[in-house]
């Protein structure tokens, strides 16, 4: 669909009762919803929108991207207000929970600052998919899913009118960008673990989109081909323009040996002649590895805004 049918101005909005809001039991109804077709719809909306645009380029910033930003920030900040704390096991700190306790009780308040007040209804729903985008606080792990529910979290924003179409670059550049500065430092802050893991065979142990959208700004590179980020100089001269270097970056920082051991399917994907074909391939692999697992897609939330109802148009 175009980008106008993703993003439609916001008439009304209407609320479903907060015990209403479902988590997906059937893969086959999921598949044929509306939140599905909407949310695969926006992801490849914001594809297209960055595509060849490198991360530092010029681009509009409205005031909820601003907003969000300030969003993003405050969840930084806690991160440094609440250091981890001394525990026998390495993994999954606990001070983890006491940070998540403080984004649970204030999430509502701090929606309700992205959005304006004719639309404050719509908070306590948008809200849910803020809350599910940070990881799990019993398990104190992160993976694709609490991703997508962040991507949600901004496609509501979009459904009710506060995001636009001319907001596309700066959706993914500025905030979902910062979005991962912040998931990676919680990730190495609290020694998250990784949330259904394929370990070597995953794409990564923590995020996907931004492979897709960071392989879409590479498309038509005049010189930066696949197989050139594999390259460690290509990487530290050119992760701050292009998303999916920084993800390589994260990576090599994170993991030690071998890239082609610990990253079998990045090393895969760099032998793909070309970004365009590497692009399409994630788009395929996102959907089959993660939209279309229910392990990771089981947590998915529905409401009035992502409807688990069949698409009718």
């Amino acid at each position: 669909g175009t980008s106008e049918e993703v993003a439609p101005p916001a008439q009304q909005c209407f609320m479903v009762p907060k015990k209403e809001i479902n988590v997906v039991s059937d893969m086959a109804k999921w598949k044929r919803s509306q939140a599905y077709a909407d949310y695969m719809g926006f992801i490849l909306t914001l594809n297209e929108g960055v595509r060849g645009k490198k991360l530092t380029c010029e681009y509009k910033v409205s005031e909820p991207i601003e907003k969000l930003v300030a969003l993003l920030n405050t969840l930084d900040r806690w991160i440094d207000e609440t250091p981890p704390v001394d525990q026998p096991s390495r993994f999954g700190n606990k001070a983890f929970r006491t940070w998540y306790a403080k984004l649970d009780q204030e999430a509502e308040k701090l929606v309700s600052a992205v959005i304006p007040k004719h639309l404050a209804d719509a908070a306590p729903e948008v809200a849910v998919y803020l809350k599910e985008s940070v990881g799990n606080s019993t398990r104190i792990d992160y993976g694709t899913g609490h991703e997508a529910a962040f991507a949600a979290f901004l496609c509501c924003l979009c459904k009710i009118g506060v995001l636009r179409v001319d907001d596309q670059m700066a959706i993914v550049f500025k905030v979902f960008n910062r979005y991962l500065e912040v998931m990676r430092k919680l990730q190495k802050t609290y020694r998250m673990e990784p949330a259904g893991s394929q370990g070597v065979w995953g794409l990564d142990d923590f995020q996907f989109l931004p492979f897709i959208w960071g392989s879409s700004q590479l498309i038509d590179h005049p010189s930066l081909e696949p197989r050139h980020f594999v390259d460690e100089k290509v990487v530290n001269e050119n992760h701050k323009d292009f998303m999916f270097l920084e993800c390589i970056l994260f990576i090599t920082e994170m993991k030690t040996g071998p890239f082609a051991e610990h990253s079998n399917q990045l090393w895969n994907i760099s032998a793909v002649p070309s970004w365009s074909k590497v692009n399409q391939g994630l788009i395929r692999m996102y959907k089959a590895e993660c939209l279309e697992k229910f392990p990771v897609i089981q947590h998915f939330k529905f409401g009035s805004l992502l409807p688990i109802q069949p698409v009718t148009s």
